[in-house]
C-alpha cells in the first residue's frame, strides 16, 4: 500500500534535505513503498532550489516537486499536495522536523490495527509554547466548538494519516478560502486521535506570528459559522433597545424630575455609541460579503509554476 507524504514548505531551504534524511532513516525496513510530495509555496529563499537539487540527486526516489507562481499559503499547498499524491494512504508533514517521521509510523501501525479508520491524526498533548499563546488557542477551540456544527480537537494540527476515501472526498471541497482544521471535520470518517510532542525548531525561523494566528483564527470561524451574523443582528437589537430606554429616561427626568440633561453631550454619545455599533455590524458583513466576492469569481486555488516528477 502506498503511502505519500505532503510537505508544504516555506523558505524552507535548510529543511528540506534534512527532512528528506530523517524520513528515509525513520522509514528504513518499516515502509517499502512511499513517495515525497514536496510544495514550494512561493518560498522567497532557496527552498525550491533546493528541492530541485534532491530531485535530481534522487531520481531513484519517488520525489515530486509542486513549485506555485507566488505565495498562496499553506491551505492551498495542502490541497496541491492531495491533489497529486499519488498513495492509497498521505500524511500530511511540515518540513520543519518539528512533526517528526517516527510518528507517522505511528499513525501506520494505528491504521492497520483498526481497519475501520479513515483517519489518525495527531494532536499537542503538551505544547511548547507560551502559556499566553496557548490560554489563547485554548480559548478559540473552547470558542468555535460552541458555534460551529463540527467537532474542532483542541491541539489537533494538519498533521494527519488519511485513507484515499478521505482524501478525494476533502479534494470534492474546492471553496477558495479553506480552513483545513474544519474541512477534515466537516467530511466526516472515523478519525482517532493520538498525542504526539512538537520538537524546538533547529532551523529556520516560524511562520506564524500572533497577527496571522488571530486572522487564521478569524477566517475559521467565518467559513462554519454564522453566528457572527447572528451577534451582529443581537447588537443591532440590543443598541435600539438601549436608546429607547435611555430616551424614556431622559423624558421621564425631564416631565417628573425637573431635570435638564444637556443636549450637546447627549447627542455626542449617541452618535458614538450608535456608529460604532453599526460600523462594528456592517464589518461583519463586509468579511462574509468579502469571501463571497472572492469565491464567486471561481479563481484557481492554486498557480502551478513548475513540477517536476509529474511523468515518473
Amino acid at each position: 500500500m502506498k503511502l505519500s507524504l505532503v510537505v508544504p514548505c516555506y523558505n524552507e531551504e535548510v529543511n528540506v534535505k534534512r527532512f528528506f534524511d530523517e524520513v528515509n532513516k525513520a522509514f528504513e525496513n518499516k515502509v517499502s513503498d512511499y513517495e515525497f510530495v514536496f510544495v514550494n509555496d512561493g518560498s522567497k529563499d532557496n527552498t525550491y532550489s533546493e528541492l530541485k537539487k534532491l530531485y535530481e540527486e534522487n531520481k531513484a526516489s519517488a520525489i515530486q516537486v509542486l513549485s506555485f507562481s507566488r505565495n498562496f499559503g499553506k491551505e492551498a499547498a495542502i490541497y496541491a499536495g492531495l491533489s497529486y499524491a499519488k498513495g492509497d494512504l498521505v500524511c500530511i508533514i511540515d518540513a520543519d522536523l518539528q512533526q517528526r517521521p517516527e510518528v507517522v509510523l505511528e499513525m501506520l501501525i494505528e491504521m492497520e490495527k483498526d481497519d475501520s479508520l479513515d483517519c489518525v491524526a495527531a494532536y499537542q498533548e503538551n505544547r511548547r509554547e507560551s502559556k499566553t499563546l496557548s490560554g489563547l488557542k485554548s480559548g478559540f477551540y473552547k470558542l468555535i466548538n460552541k458555534i460551529t456544527d463540527v467537532d474542532f480537537v483542541n491541539g489537533a494540527s494538519d498533521f494527519r494519516l488519511l485513507k484515499r476515501t478521505m482524501v478525494d472526498a476533502i479534494l470534492e471541497m474546492t471553496e477558495y478560502h479553506r480552513f483545513s482544521k474544519g474541512i477534515f471535520s466537516w467530511v466526516g470518517f472515523n478519525t482517532k486521535y493520538i498525542p504526539y510532542t512538537v520538537e524546538e525548531r533547529q532551523f529556520g525561523e516560524t511562520k506564524w506570528s500572533y497577527g496571522k494566528l488571530f486572522k487564521y483564527a478569524f477566517d475559521g470561524i467565518i467559513s462554519f459559522s454564522t453566528f457572527p451574523l447572528k451577534l451582529a443582528t443581537g447588537v443591532g437589537l440590543a443598541t435600539a433597545f438601549a436608546s429607547i430606554i435611555y430616551l424614556i429616561v431622559v423624558i421621564l427626568q425631564k416631565l417628573i424630575c425637573g431635570i435638564d440633561v444637556p443636549g450637546y453631550a447627549t447627542i455626542v454619545v449617541l452618535v458614538l455609541l450608535l456608529g460604532g455599533m453599526q460600523l462594528f455590524c456592517l464589518g461583519i458583513l463586509g468579511e462574509y460579503l468579502s469571501k463571497i466576492y472572492v469565491q464567486v469569481k471561481n479563481r484557481p486555488i492554486y498557480i502551478l509554476k513548475e513540477h517536476l516528477g509529474k511523468d515518473d
